[in-house]
């Protein structure tokens, strides 16, 4: 029996004796009862890269890898692809870009699920459009003990058929490259893609995220650019989200005036110009004159949670057993607007685990980012420094100075409070906190990364030693050192964890 046959075998004979065995015995012959999840995203590409048994060896063998969450649905590169580009790549894999990315559903898309949408399901034409990664994994991933979840995330590609069908619509009418949440199609195409994926395959959960504020987030502050958004561009004033805005008694009319409000007070705050009452004054001014501002915004917000709770309800309903779970983004670190919004007990009403984003190094870049966007309007009255140490204390943070934070990034003591955090956040409800766990993330310029196995190994600690019950490495394999990925394992067998 060679080396791949022996750990095939020993995954597949581990998970017959668990379920023979029974608690009370598994205990006596020191058989770990309650593992935790830990689990990688990953893409298609990386098994046909590499080859889908060598893959899973290294995940299993490095990185202790139990659970796969495998790019699904996305026309993100994000998520799917290669390492993304002007960046070096890893030691393992296909060493040159995916030139040709384009991304859709890397799964075979199933018509009958899509009836009641205007949008066609098709496959991703990437690499020929023939390779179906959910029909190639899962039987191998089963073998070994491994169980399997679909990752889709809330990013498009404005060139597919129908995009403007369900484009968001900006303050002043024109389409966006995003998807309207209150839109039928777009609602009824989601929903159609995770049935298919529940219904069609044999897998044992899924995950679906979405990056995204509503307008009202998107004019005052930015995660991901520290120059501030485009206010003529923040989403979404389409007619459906008009008639839902009128269906709850929010004037329309008025919210389109507070918006356009607010727009000038960014372009202000922007230019230089002294504000004879301030920056931040202003700013609540007009928030108290147009109480429909942030009424539109809370709108928005309902819009993304309901999709949650129409996924969550379907897939229980389809396969009770699977786990359903979100990737809650960076700004539930950086943003009180965002976190106030984002109330984790209420969205485990509708989740059986959260992807909590705790990326320490990416987190440091990210927040000189968004520190630098806010300074731009919200926090233009006091300097820069003022305004990271007010955030501090907003968000309860001790954290770098502004000018080590790209270069120093957040340690494991951000890992550690955050997921604390979180674990008492949905405290009383059946969900879990699954922190996502940064190994490198390659968002940064080259010179501001610094992830090395001392602290990964410290980071996962701190996921798990924070309550969470599991662990999401990312953002993807394709991107990640292997020593890197061993430092993960490294610290759960140190835990004992695995």
């Amino acid at each position: 029996m060679d080396r791949r046959e022996f750990i095939t075998g020993g995954g597949a004979v581990l998970a017959a004796t668990q379920a023979t065995l029974g608690g009370g015995l598994m205990a006596q012959v020191g058989v770990k009862k309650d593992v935790p999840t830990i689990g990688i995203q990953i893409g298609a590409i990386s098994f046909q890269d590499e080859g889908t048994e060598k893959v899973l060896d290294i995940l299993q063998e490095k990185g202790g890898i139990n659970a796969l969450f495998i790019a699904s649905f996305t026309y993100g590169n994000g998520i799917a692809g290669r390492m993304i580009p002007d960046h070096p790549f890893p030691d393992h894999g296909v060493q040159n870009l995916n030139d040709h990315f384009f991304g859709g559903n890397y799964a075979t898309p199933h018509p009958q699920y899509y009836k009641n949408t205007r949008m066609k399901p098709t496959k991703a034409p990437d690499n020929g459009g023939r390779y179906d990664v959910l029909e190639d994994v899962i039987p191998r991933a089963k073998k070994r003990g491994m169980k399997t979840y679909t990752w889709s995330e809330d990013v498009w590609n404005k060139s597919i058929p129908n995009f403007d069908v369900i484009a968001e619509r900006d303050l002043y009418g024109r389409p966006q490259g995003t998807a309207c949440f209150y839109n039928p199609d777009h609602h009824n195409f989601i929903l159609g893609v995770q049935e298919d994926f529940i219904r069609s395959y044999d897998i044992d959960g899924i995950l679906w995220g979405s990056e995204r504020y509503g307008p009202f987030g998107n004019m005052v502050e930015s995660v991901h650019n520290p120059q501030g958004n485009d206010p003529t561009k923040v989403t979404c004033f389409c007619d459906f989200c008009k008639a839902e805005a009128k269906r709850r008694g929010i004037d329309v009319q008025r919210a389109i005036d507070g918006f356009h409000e607010l727009e000038k007070w960014v372009n202000l705050c922007r230019s230089g110009a002294k504000i004879p009452d301030g920056h931040y004054v202003t700013f609540w001014r007009v928030l108290f004159q147009y109480p429909e501002v942030l009424a539109w915004e809370t709108m928005w917000n309902d819009g993304v949670h309901n999709t949650y709770k129409s996924m969550y309800t379907m897939v229980k309903g389809v396969k009770p057993a699977a786990g359903v779970g979100w990737h809650v983004w960076h700004a539930h670190s950086y943003s009180a607007f965002f976190r106030a919004q984002t109330d984790l007990k209420k969205l485990g009403e509708y989740s059986d685990f959260l992807k909590m984003t705790v990326y320490n190094n990416l987190g440091g870049w990210r927040m000189q980012n968004y520190i630098t966007s806010a300074h731009r309007t919200m926090y233009g009255d006091m300097s820069i420094d003022q305004a990271l140490e007010f955030e501090y204390k907003v968000v309860g943070y001790q954290g770098r100075s502004y000018e080590q934070l790209p270069y120093m990034g957040l340690d494991e003591s951000y890992v550690l409070n955050e997921t604390k955090r979180c674990v008492a956040d949905v405290e009383g409800t059946k969900t879990e906190i699954w922190p996502g766990l940064d190994v490198d993330i390659s968002n940064m310029p080259d010179e501001y990364s610094h992830t090395v196995p001392p602290t990964i190994k410290a980071c996962t600690k701190a996921c798990l030693e924070g309550g969470g019950k599991g662990i999401v490495i990312s953002r993807k394999y394709s991107e990640m050192k292997l020593a890197n990925l061993g430092a993960v394992g490294d610290a759960l067998r140190e835990m004992k964890a695995i």
